[in-house]
């Protein structure tokens, strides 16, 4: 399995991050897909890459959360970090409008540049959007270019919004929202196409049933990857045979 989406710098695995790895790897993990949030998190991402080389594969970006007045210098920062190291992808990047609206004009403009970024130094996009879906396709389509893809992260829209994503040439994660009894992902997975699915956890966030409401981890992802399955009416094992695929073709376009 890939993981494309976990957050394992963070302090939550303070106290047990070597053991929480091992659960990963033992669960049939081969990659994990480190989205960055701001200049405070490269770091440790880095450590990671360094500690598991070609196992931990970091993204560089500025999360919509993150962006403040001083936006511009987080930018600068992530553009000298592409000038002299090697990233996946931008990410994670786009727009959050269910915390707080301030700053909704700079997170247009970070997108947008980070877009621009992602083209540049041709890499794909991995997109963060809460209460925030029509504004982002907004700004992919004034963005204009049909080469830019990527994945919406921890998508969780309807099955219109998926086919939107998807036409737009963007995969869709899916994390353990999936499980949730009332998280609606069960009226969208089975009316998709399994090549635009790829699979992640959001750990330390989202945790999927029967863990819901505690500390996410990679190796949860195995039940993400179950819940895709039923709703297929599938083997586990195809759902992970088809979302790994997908997920390296990310890698190699």
């Amino acid at each position: 399995m890939i993981e494309t989406h976990a957050h394992i710098y963070s302090d939550d695995y303070i106290n047990d991050r070597t053991e929480m790895m091992d659960r990963a790897w033992a669960a049939g993990i081969e990659q994990i897909w480190m989205p960055n949030c701001d200049h405070t998190t490269i770091e440790g991402m880095m450590q990671l890459r360094d500690q598991y080389p070609d196992r931990c594969l970091p993204m560089i970006g500025l999360h919509p959360c993150y962006v403040k007045d001083d936006f511009e210098n987080e930018l600068q920062i992530i553009e000298s970090w592409l000038n002299k190291d090697t990233f996946i992808a931008i990410g994670e990047i786009g727009m959050d409008l269910f915390w707080d609206k301030t700053f909704r004009a700079q997170q247009e403009e970070a997108f947008l540049c980070q877009c621009g970024l992602a083209r540049k130094h041709n890499l794909w996009i991995d997109i963060h959007s809460r209460n925030a879906f029509q504004e982002t396709i907004a700004l992919i389509e004034r963005f204009g270019d049909p080469q830019l893809h990527g994945i919406f992260h921890c998508f969780t829209g309807t099955l219109e919004e998926a086919k939107q994503a998807i036409e737009l040439g963007f995969k869709l994660g899916i994390g353990g929202v999936a499980t949730f009894k009332n998280g609606g992902l069960d009226q969208v997975i089975p009316f998709i196409a399994l090549e635009d699915i790829v699979l992640e956890t959001d750990s330390p966030y989202l945790a999927p049933v029967p863990y819901r409401g505690k500390r996410n981890e990679v190796a949860y992802i195995d039940l993400v990857a179950q819940k895709v399955a039923d709703l297929r009416h599938t083997s586990k094992e195809h759902v992970i045979t088809e979302t790994s695929k997908t997920a390296k073709s990310l890698l190699s376009r």
